[in-house]
């Protein structure tokens, strides 16, 4: 099933839970697939955008042992715990590891769609980091040697003869490998640049 806009993955071994937030969220407009367990869902995601609505006990891997599985992926779903039973360790546990929300059963409607959106939204806003962080890796490897020890130098607040005399040449080449280094990392002063080297975590 090919999907382009966020989903909504459902896990809950319960059926009828299942299908009753299905529905629900699907009236609402969300796209949503519903998994019986953790390792069915982890054998049918295949890594499209959106958020997890995860009950915390599932047969098998918990949604807490999921949550942990996840985490140590680089692109992780975020995640919406629903729990039939207020379990107050389970819910820190689970929001100092990134969960969006630790929703109980029965859950009001308003406050289900208001926690998707939430999660929806970290993970759109996830994406377009990792994706800006893959786009100036790409233009950082195409630095020469040299643009890389000027780069690294300029971040730092080098001057330029600074720079010049630290790799043994001249102000003119520093000044030469500066503005090459600024058009091939699209940066269009140097406060640009600096934060160019915080994101790729050069500074």
């Amino acid at each position: 099933m090919t999907t382009t806009g966020p989903v909504v993955h459902v896990v809950d071994d319960d059926a009828s839970a299942r299908g009753a937030l299905t529905r629900m969220l699907r009236i609402a407009g969300f796209e949503v697939r519903g998994y019986a367990s953790a390792i069915e869902f982890l054998d049918g995601h295949t890594g499209a955008s959106g958020c997890l609505v995860l009950d915390v006990r599932l047969p098998g891997m918990s949604g807490v042992e999921l949550q942990t599985v996840l985490g140590k992926g680089d692109e992780s779903l975020p995640i919406v715990f629903l729990t039939g039973r207020g379990d107050i360790e389970t819910s820190v546990h689970a929001m100092k590891s990134g969960a969006v929300d630790f929703l109980t059963k029965p859950v009001k409607r308003d406050v289900l769609f208001a926690a998707v959106r939430a999660a929806i939204a970290r993970d759109a806003d996830a994406r377009a980091h990792r994706a800006e962080l893959r786009s100036l890796r790409s233009r950082f490897a195409t630095l020469t040697t040299r643009e890389r020890q000027v780069f690294d130098r300029v971040i730092h607040g080098k001057l330029n003869k600074q720079i010049a005399d630290e790799l043994g040449t001249s102000i003119r080449t520093v000044k030469a490998h500066r503005a090459s280094v600024m058009t091939k990392m699209a940066a269009g002063s140097l406060a640009e640049l600096v934060g160019v080297g915080n994101r790729l975590g050069s500074a």
